[in-house]
């Protein structure tokens, strides 16, 4: 067992920040605490740290209670949106800083640092200080920091936040590599929802304190439990029951007549000729996205939406802004019946 959440709660005031939460993290997998602003996941974080204790409930640590344990008896590493490294010590001195508190042999020290900085890959740059270096470096840093001590669980508070998208981008990645390589049980807090897909084993959704689904990237992608993590997970258009792109789907679409109707950009399929199976539509904008094309669309009832179409498919279409064209939705899903 690496983190076992056993329906905790935690309240701030009249707020209630996590509601009655239960979490299983795998030993040695990647998880990702997935939610909009206030949705309990940063709080869910402190709670595993041992920064903030529950209510009511219970959380285990590799195996054991760790539920009124100290942060310091927990054995995780925390690492921050905006690094905390220590502005006065050198990278190698930063790393080195836990274990010299924890009184390891010096040779014991040196070693650990310069296996770190070789993980991290800043062997050159261990004798700059933290303001030397970019915001990718120093968060390289602060990880390497983390992990020094060995720990049992890795947490990360939006640990990208602060950083410009290609940087956040190249350390997705990165950072799935060095979990590939150290295998340490861990968890990261994040709000972009692409991040989460990219780097996690597994995804817990969250939204007013609880969990709303638990899944891998594809599972909530595929098979969304609630309008909710449809709507948060990956693009979609979300349209009345009565749009007459529905028209063709089925008769009843959703049993409740006001059960709206959610379509993902990539499952709209556009012709250049009208069937039995189509609806006209007309071409409001074209998007270059460089790696697909977003085009927005509008029915003759007024209703607009979007379709994603590769670059392949948009050269064969040749659309362009005002052209009518004939739509049909190749998935689309209520949450009152699913729609093939």
């Amino acid at each position: 067992m690496g983190i076992l959440v056993d329906n905790v709660s935690k309240q701030f005031g009249d707020f209630k920040a996590v509601d009655q939460v239960s979490v299983e993290v795998k030993t040695g997998s990647l998880v990702a605490l997935l939610g909009p602003s206030g949705s309990g996941k940063s709080t869910l974080l402190r709670l595993i740290a041992g920064l903030e204790t529950p209510d009511s409930g219970r959380i285990f640590v590799t195996g054991r209670d760790a539920t009124y344990e100290s942060v310091q008896k927990r054995g995780i590493g925390f690492v921050f949106q905006h690094y905390a490294l220590f502005k006065h010590l050198t990278v190698r001195q930063n790393i080195a800083f836990g274990l010299e508190i924890a009184k390891q042999p010096k040779q014991r020290v040196q070693n650990r640092v310069e296996e770190l900085l070789e993980l991290i890959q800043l062997q050159s740059l261990g004798e700059r200080y933290p303001s030397q270096l970019s915001g990718g470096q120093r968060q390289r840093v602060a990880l390497a920091r983390a992990l020094a001590l060995e720990p049992k669980v890795l947490l990360l508070d939006e640990p990208f936040g602060a950083l410009d998208a290609k940087v956040r981008k190249d350390l997705r990645a990165w950072l799935r590599n060095l979990h590939d390589t150290v295998h340490v049980t861990t968890v990261f807090v994040t709000h972009d929802q692409e991040e989460a897909m990219e780097v996690s084993d597994e995804i817990v959704v969250m939204n007013h304190g609880r969990v709303e689904q638990v899944g891998t990237p594809a599972d909530l992608y595929d098979n969304p439990a609630s309008p909710f993590v449809m709507s948060f997970i990956g693009p979609v258009n979300v349209l009345p029951s009565t749009a007459p792109l529905f028209r063709q789907v089925g008769e009843s679409i959703p049993t409740q007549d006001s059960a709206p109707v959610f379509l993902r950009p990539h499952d709209v399929i556009i012709e250049l000729h009208p069937d039995q199976t189509t609806v006209p539509a007309t071409v409001l904008r074209v998007i270059h996205l460089g790696w697909e094309i977003q085009v927005e669309l509008g029915l003759e009832d007024g209703q607009a939406f979007t379709a994603y179409l590769s670059r392949e498919t948009f050269k064969r279409l040749n659309l362009r802004s005002g052209q009518q064209v004939y739509v049909k939705p190749k998935e689309a899903k209520s949450f009152a019946t699913p729609l093939a």
